[in-house]
């Protein structure tokens, strides 16, 4: 760990706790391909610690629940007085030739639930709902679980914080069904920094005109920061 580094996470612990904001980043849908076949997110915030604001967008294969290739598209403009509408701007330029925002807005899809992270009375970790809005419902309900899996041995926490990995279910609605294993972590990507834990932030889904429906489960990262935890997303996709 160099100096200042160790530095910085020693000063972590000696902001008093009512003094500590981490950073919360937004997220925002972008959509689906018209097929269904690819779901988009954006990240953006303002960097604790550094002020340097950042925005990351994520492309997702739904048939295999992984990044495009060249993907993600991330930018952090370190120099002063650069603003937050920047970084977007910047991060949506370089993402234009991955596929046009304008196709991802006429398939927004349908927000069937969200959680934000400040929402005290949700269950972090059980999100139910219906993938779309007809009354009387005329679909199976969706059900997830979210389950955190301990990971002390995570290198990325330098001993600061009890790593944490994640199981995603969805659950079986008909008497007998067997739940779906969506994602469990056997260990933890470098790109989530130290994770502490997780919750369920929101399930967006897509009926395409051809082929089935798709949904991707969206999942709040409570992240070791610099001036306290941090938050970041990450999506898990598939089809119903």
């Amino acid at each position: 760990m160099s100096i200042l580094r160790a530095a910085a996470l020693a000063a972590l612990f000696l902001i008093p706790a009512e003094g500590r904001a981490g950073d919360a980043a937004t997220a925002e849908i972008l959509g689906f391909s018209a097929d269904g076949g690819i779901f988009a997110f954006e990240e953006y915030g303002v960097q604790d610690g550094s002020g340097f604001p950042y925005a990351n967008r994520y492309y997702i294969d739904t048939a295999n629940d992984s990044f495009l290739p060249g993907t993600p598209v991330r930018v952090r403009l370190e120099q002063d007085g650069a603003s937050l509408a920047e970084a977007r701007a910047q991060a949506r330029n370089k993402a234009q030739t991955i596929i046009d925002d304008a196709i991802l807005v006429e398939n927004r899809g349908f927000t069937a639930g969200w959680n934000t992270v400040t929402e005290r009375s949700a269950d972090p970790f059980r999100l139910e709902v219906d993938p779309r809005p007809v009354f009387p419902a005329i679909d199976a309900p969706l059900e997830f679980r979210l389950t955190e899996l301990p990971m002390p041995d995570a290198a990325q926490c330098h001993g600061l914080g009890e790593a944490a990995g994640f199981r995603l279910v969805r659950a079986a609605i008909a008497p007998g069904a067997q739940a779906d294993l969506l994602h469990e972590d056997s260990s933890i990507p470098t790109s989530r920094g130290c994770p502490l834990g997780y919750r369920l932030a929101g399930v967006q889904t897509l009926y395409p005109a051809e082929g089935a429906p798709v949904f991707a489960v969206i999942i709040a990262i409570r992240a070791l920061g610099f001036e306290g935890p941090d938050h970041r997303y990450i999506a898990v996709t598939g089809r119903f």
